[in-house]
């Protein structure tokens, strides 16, 4: 779906973007070509173990007025809401101990559940096979 970003850039900064249909959603990127893959990265990890639904896109035109959004510029960017995790799915996996105890060391040396941090893993190996 498409969704409204505003897209804002400060003299020697990078683009800074923002959500207004997903409040507190963020994404940034150094080159403004980047920005469409940095935004559906925020989204995911905006909704990840959320079961909150996910509102529907609004319209540049419904924010013209909101002061928080001025001085920048608008960008329709293409959100693929099956990537976005909005409901957990209870499993049941069995992993060797050993693996265990090294996935919670490192998940809470990166202040991560087990679950946040093995979805994480299993993301970027998709993504890596897919390149």
């Amino acid at each position: 779906m498409l969704y409204p970003l505003y897209v804002h850039k400060d003299p020697d900064s990078a683009y800074g973007a923002a959500f207004p249909d997903f409040p507190g959603c963020f994404a940034g990127s150094d080159e403004l070509q980047h920005l469409p893959a940095a935004a559906q990265e925020a989204v995911e990890a905006h909704f990840h173990g959320q079961a909150e639904p996910i509102p529907a896109p609004s319209a540049p035109e419904d924010w013209a007025d909101d002061e928080r959004f001025q001085g920048g510029y608008w960008m329709l960017v293409e959100i693929d809401l099956s990537r976005v995790n909005a409901k957990s799915v209870r499993l049941n996996v069995s992993l060797p101990q050993n693996l265990v105890a090294r996935i919670d060391s490192v998940a809470q040396a990166r202040r991560m559940s087990r679950s946040a941090f093995l979805a994480l893993a299993a993301e970027h190996e998709m993504r890596a096979g897919m390149r």
